[in-house]
């Protein structure tokens, strides 16, 4: 379990913590940003303008990500208040927007300490797993399915029965961490590798390799 990195690497289980409640607080405070921006103050209203931990993922989730590294973060959304597919879509998109720029971000950063620093230091190594930590969130939360954000943006190019939908949750939900369970290893490494390229791409730019 990843709880035992408490023990073998505290440093590294400590900074990874650190940058995967970063990394979902902001995705979800950018939803909940966008949507007051778009026209949509529930989450506003709720307090989710914040990067509280405590209140964009809620304390269960903090556990599991102590536990087992798995976690997650959730805003309220009144589609109603959003009244046409682009604010919707915008609203939906925000959140792994901010994945994006993260990766990027952070794959900067590692590169400009790698440079300053030729030989392997742990701040490069974990710049590098904030990197691939937020494209692992970016691939994980455009897949369709319910519960995620590539779901909504489908769901406004199809008509979906919202009823069923809500009356199937638990088993979209079940078959959907069985799916990850499955695959987080090879979503991690895709993540790790099109990080890497991105470093090189950005290195090669920039006259630095």
């Amino acid at each position: 379990m990843f709880i035992k990195m408490l023990f073998t690497d505290p440093r590294f289980f400590a900074a990874s913590i650190l940058i995967v409640v970063f990394s979902i607080c902001l995705h979800e405070f950018l939803h909940a940003w966008a949507a007051l921006k778009m026209g949509d103050p529930t989450a506003a209203d709720h307090g989710h303008l914040t990067m509280n931990p405590f209140k964009q993922m809620g304390i269960i989730s903090l556990l599991m990500l102590c536990f087992i590294g798995l976690a997650w973060g959730q805003v309220p959304v009144n589609p109603c208040n959003l009244n046409t597919r682009k604010k919707r879509i915008a609203v939906a998109l925000a959140g792994v927007a901010g994945n994006l720029f993260l990766v990027i971000a952070f794959s900067i950063l590692s590169l400009i300490v790698m440079t300053a620093l030729p030989e392997e230091t742990f701040a490069a190594r974990m710049l590098i797993y904030g990197a691939v930590i937020n494209m692992v969130l970016f691939i994980i939360n455009i897949m369709p399915i319910p519960g995620f954000d590539g779901f909504n943006i489908v769901r406004e190019y199809i008509r979906i029965n919202s009823v069923k939908m809500a009356e199937k949750a638990n088993v979209f939900f079940f078959v959907l961490a069985m799916l990850l369970f499955v695959f987080i290893d090879r979503i991690s490494e895709f993540s790790t590798g099109v990080v890497f390229r991105l470093i090189q791409t950005l290195a090669r730019t920039l006259g630095l390799s």
